[in-house]
This record gives C-alpha cells, sequence and structure tokens, in this order.
C-alpha cells in the first residue's frame, strides 16, 4: 500500500489529479471511508439525491434520529439527516482539505425541485451553507439557466459551488463563464467544479452505434474531454473538471475503464465506492493521453454526418438527470415521514420491503 500511495501522491503532486469517492452513508463513513482517507485513496467526496435516497431508505443507521425528529416536516427531517452526514463527512475530510485548498471537499445538492427557481436556488445555497458552516462543503448547482445565475452569485458570496449535470460544451461553457465571473467578484480563495457526466452517454447510445457500424464506448470521453478543453480556455485555476458518472454497467468494459481514461492535469473523477476499489486493484495509474479538441470536434460533426443528433441526447440526458434527482428527493420526503395509522415511529426496515 505504500507504493500505491506515492502513486496517488504522484498523480496528485505532478498532474494535480484527485480521486473523489461519490458515495455517502453513516456507518460508511465511520468505517471504509475513514480507511480509503488515511490511505491516500481518494481526496474528496460527492453526494446527491439519489444517493441519500438509497442511504436513508436502505441503512438502519438513521432509524434513532429520524424517530427524534418526527415532529418536523418531511424536508426539515431529510435536511437533518443529510447534513448529519455531510457535516461528518466534511470533519473527516478537513485535513486533506488545510493541506491541500483543492482537495478535502465534500458536496451537498440543493432542492432539485428548485433547479428552474434562481433566487430559490440561491437562497436554499446559502442557508445549508451557513448551516454546515465548513470551508470544505460545496453546493452543488444543476446547470440550468436558472443554475448560472445562481452559481455566479452563490460563488460571488464567497460560497464554493460544484455546477453539476453538465452533458454539453455549451453548459460547461456557461457553467465556467458564471464561475468564473463570480469567483473573481468574491475576492476569495473560492473554489468550484463543472462535474461533466460521462458513461451515460455510451449506456443512452451504444446500442444505437452498433447498429450504425459505430464504435462504442467513445463518446462519453470524447465529449467529456471536449468540455475540459472548454472549461480550461478561461484559466481560472480555481475551477477543476470533475469527471462524474464513471461507474461501468455490464461487462463488456474494465471497472474502471472511464476512470483510467480521464486522468487529467487539474481535474478530479469521482467515483462509485465500488469502482475506487477496483481501479486501487487493477486500473492505470498513469496520466491518460487527451485527445486534442480539434480532434473531438472531427468526431462528433463525423456522429453528425451518421445521423447522430447530438444536442438531442444531452438534452435528453438533462432532462432526465434532473427528473431523476427530483423523483430521488420526492421518495426521500416521503420515506422519513410517519404513517398516520401508527402511533410508533416507522422503522427503516419497513421501506427495505417496499
Amino acid at each position: 500500500m505504500g507504493h500505491f500511495k506515492g502513486i496517488i501522491m504522484s498523480l496528485k503532486e505532478d498532474i494535480n489529479f484527485s480521486l473523489w469517492c461519490d458515495f455517502i452513508e453513516r456507518d460508511f463513513l465511520e468505517t471504509r471511508f475513514k480507511e480509503i482517507i488515511k490511505k491516500n485513496i481518494i481526496q474528496g467526496a460527492t453526494s446527491n439525491p439519489a444517493i441519500f435516497e438509497s442511504s436513508i431508505t436502505n441503512s438502519l443507521a438513521y432509524k434513532q434520529q429520524l424517530d427524534m425528529l418526527q415532529a418536523n416536516n418531511a424536508k426539515t427531517i431529510y435536511e437533518e439527516l443529510a447534513l448529519t452526514d455531510i457535516k461528518r463527512a466534511a470533519f473527516l475530510l478537513n485535513d486533506l482539505h488545510k493541506n491541500d485548498a483543492d482537495d478535502g471537499f465534500i458536496s451537498i445538492e440543493v432542492d432539485p425541485l428548485l433547479c428552474d427557481n434562481a433566487a430559490g436556488t440561491i437562497e436554499e445555497g446559502v442557508r445549508l451553507y451557513s448551516m454546515i458552516n465548513s470551508d470544505n462543503v460545496m453546493i452543488k448547482v444543476p446547470a440550468t439557466e436558472a443554475g448560472y445565475i445562481a452559481m455566479r452569485e452563490l460563488t460571488s458570496k464567497g460560497i464554493n459551488v460544484n455546477a453539476t449535470l453538465i452533458f454539453s460544451s455549451e453548459q460547461a461553457i456557461k457553467c465556467t463563464q458564471a464561475l468564473d465571473e463570480g469567483i473573481k467578484d468574491s475576492n476569495k480563495d473560492i473554489k468550484a467544479v463543472v462535474s461533466v457526466f460521462v458513461s451515460r452517454f455510451d449506456r443512452l447510445t451504444d446500442n444505437d452505434f452498433k447498429l450504425k457500424g459505430l464504435e462504442t464506448s467513445k463518446l462519453g470521453i470524447i465529449n467529456a474531454t471536449k468540455c475540459y478543453h472548454e472549461i480550461n480556455k478561461f484559466g481560472n485555476p480555481n475551477i477543476r473538471t470533475l469527471f462524474a458518472s464513471t461507474g461501468v454497467k455490464g461487462d463488456e468494459l474494465s471497472p474502471s475503464y472511464y476512470v483510467d481514461n480521464l486522468i487529467f492535469p487539474n481535474s478530479i473523477n469521482t467515483a462509485p465506492l465500488a469502482t475506487i476499489e477496483d481501479w486501487v486493484k487493477d486500473g492505470s495509474k498513469n496520466p491518460a493521453s487527451i485527445m486534442s479538441e480539434s480532434a473531438c470536434d472531427k468526431y462528433l460533426e463525423t456522429l453528425k454526418s451518421k445521423g447522430i443528433k447530438i444536442d438531442d441526447i444531452c438534452s435528453k440526458l438533462l432532462n432526465d438527470g434532473i427528473e431523476a434527482f427530483k423523483v430521488s428527493f420526492k421518495d426521500s420526503l416521503n420515506d422519513v415521514q410517519i404513517f398516520p395509522e401508527t402511533s410508533c415511529i416507522t422503522s427503516l426496515a419497513y421501506f427495505k420491503t417496499k
């Protein structure tokens, strides 16, 4: 493990590459999470409504706090549960953050139902950041038209931001412009990441590509590389590209395929725990080859000539992503409420049978 630790440190020191864990759950925070921090395997973490919905409804670790919170409304209960985990993660990551201001972050997403409400997103972002009260927290904001306004305002107020659900290069540009302006207005050392989603492209398009005789499992990485080039054009070292949705479904690719191919300078890869474990065991520990922007453009133009509508794919993925987070958030609110026909607090064991 000492040799591996040296490799990780080398990637960090040589090209400022970081690996973050895309998972939060209360028992996990006190066990494996501590271990992978100590071993320098990860340098940060992320969460989203789907992760919290799964954790809260499938882990008995939340039952005691749930019992204590039942007098509150559903959103208050959800926030108390989520913020308890976020605060704990921030504490566990704080030493990393003190040693390197680029890392040691944990992210929490604003209510996804506010995705088209700039003022509501700003208000909630400020409130959550204040409640957590940790320098190493990022507020996640989806990349919608309202989101761009909120990102700029939140960073200008001195709040670190994780711009999420980026699928198109246009989104990447708008996010980075908003973050760049906000960071400069803040006159503070604010950090931001632009979360570019990767594997969802291939899961959506691979079957169609096979029918058209096109190479599969390629669009996600090339599109992400194009976004990476656009983000870097702003030249703001406080804004890093974060590659998200990097897990592999099925057996056709190596489990760490997307991590291996996106080890880029001044970037982050956030991955599910299983993907991280696979990468530690068998993944590439070398910087990846970066396709030039012109080569990316040529590839995307070739797809268009084959009848592949990239803009439509990006729009579908964005809409699907937002809707999925809304559903998970609503499910969480339903799951934390007491059932009126019972006089006692509903056990989380119930939700495991749903």
